[in-house]
């Protein structure tokens, strides 16, 4: 590939950019594991984690992807032939499912339309339908990265509540976590499933479960063979400061700094921010002309945008002219929405230019692959982020 200059905009929807600082401090040079300054960041790490986001339950980190911690979460809590339930919202509740069919669970997919959210309602149908409850956990993507398109956990955990359910509820929380509000304290969620490249703002490397009592007093029952995604060894083993297996030392290093930097901002404050730039591109979008893939308006990801081509028109070309002429990278249709559709990461260490910039770069490329649509969607997310902007007294009139 030639050499362009300037930046380049990774705008997929994880991994996300990672601050500078964030980079910095992984490269550092690598510490014993197990010596007094690794057992200092340990434990310095468990805590910023509780004061950022107040788990109240302990958090398992492994040198894995996101498809790691979905695997820690199944085999440490089930029991071969276990029934356990999940929802269609796309690629990646998909992708979670055959995982657990191919862990030898017995998972029971209730159909979607990739383009809504999880119903509470038809969960505690099936919840209540399951008088012996053969369903041991409910599996629920909260952000389905593939569809832009969020669940309500709550109301879910209150479906398991009023079937009077004991099923252990799962969450996977890759791409909300740090991005958009996510309580697995007062949701009551049993394990929440997260990883590094996304909200949290670190390169990809490493996966983590946030297991409750309930769910680590199953886990001393379950079947399913453990051995490297066991629980119970990286928590004893945290508590001293260590791992029972060679850490990602660096990315530790980087989890810090990212962590300090959630912090100095603010979660609430970080909020406001993925919702001003969700809001913004979906402004975007309406101007265009165009149709986002979530159907729902009260279910739409703050943390990214995924959005549906015209009849004809191959999404992928115009990813393709978008990168090739304006470095702009955007994230690919998955599963059904192969070659339909196509996503923009808003998420993580992101601010207003480097939104508008993307959304110009959207807009040209659109123009440019021929795509029928109507200009000035990049004029309507700038008048949004006017008009919501948190602008200082200066004095001028």
């Amino acid at each position: 590939m030639t050499h362009q200059s300037g930046r380049h905009f990774l705008q997929v929807p994880g991994p996300s950019n990672v601050p500078e600082t964030v980079l910095l401090a992984m490269a550092r040079a690598t510490v014993d594991h197990r010596g007094p300054e690794f057992k200092i960041l340990t434990r310095t790490l468990l805590e910023r984690f509780e004061e950022a986001f107040g788990f109240n339950d302990p958090v398992v980190m492994y040198p894995s992807s996101g498809t790691g911690a979905w695997t820690a979460a199944l085999s440490n809590c089930l029991s071969p032939g276990d029934r356990v339930l999940a929802f269609e919202t796309g690629h990646f509740a998909r992708l979670w499912t055959g995982i657990a069919g191919a862990l030898g669970l017995d998972p029971v997919l209730e159909p979607g339309d990739w383009r809504s959210p999880a119903s509470p309602g038809r969960a505690e149908e099936i919840l209540k339908e399951d008088s012996g409850h053969a369903i041991k956990a409910v599996c629920v993507i909260h952000n389905e990265t593939s569809t832009a398109t969020m669940s309500d956990i709550e109301a879910l955990r209150g479906a398991l509540d009023a079937a009077a359910h004991p099923a252990l509820l799962l969450v996977d929380c890759i791409s909300s976590l740090g991005s958009v509000p996510y309580d697995h304290k007062g949701w009551r969620v049993d394990v929440s499933v997260g990883c590094s490249q996304k909200g949290l703002m670190l390169p990809p490397g490493m996966g983590f479960n946030v297991v409750s009592q309930k769910a680590r007093d199953a886990a001393r029952a379950a079947s399913l063979p453990k051995a490297y995604w066991d629980w119970e060894p990286v928590i004893a083993a945290n508590e001293k400061g260590v791992f029972p297996y060679t850490p990602p030392t660096n990315l530790l290093y980087g989890l810090e700094v990212a962590l300090e930097l959630l912090l100095a901002e603010g979660l609430d404050a970080v909020y406001r921010r993925h919702r001003r730039h969700g809001e913004a591109t979906r402004e975007a979008v309406q101007a265009w002309g165009l149709e986002t893939v979530c159907r729902h308006a009260d279910h739409h990801s703050d943390a990214l945008t995924a959005i549906l081509m015209p009849d004809g028109v191959d999404a992928d070309k115009v990813r393709a002219t978008a990168l090739k002429s304006f470095n702009v990278s955007l994230g690919t249709g998955l599963g059904q929405l192969s070659k339909k559709a196509f996503r923009i990461g808003h998420l993580g260490d992101f601010n207003d230019l480097m939104l508008s910039g993307t959304l110009s770069g959207v807009e040209m490329a659109l123009e440019l692959s021929g795509v029928a649509f109507q200009k000035g969607g990049v004029a309507a997310a700038a008048r949004y982020l006017i008009d919501t902007a948190e602008v200082e007294e200066s004095g001028i009139k």
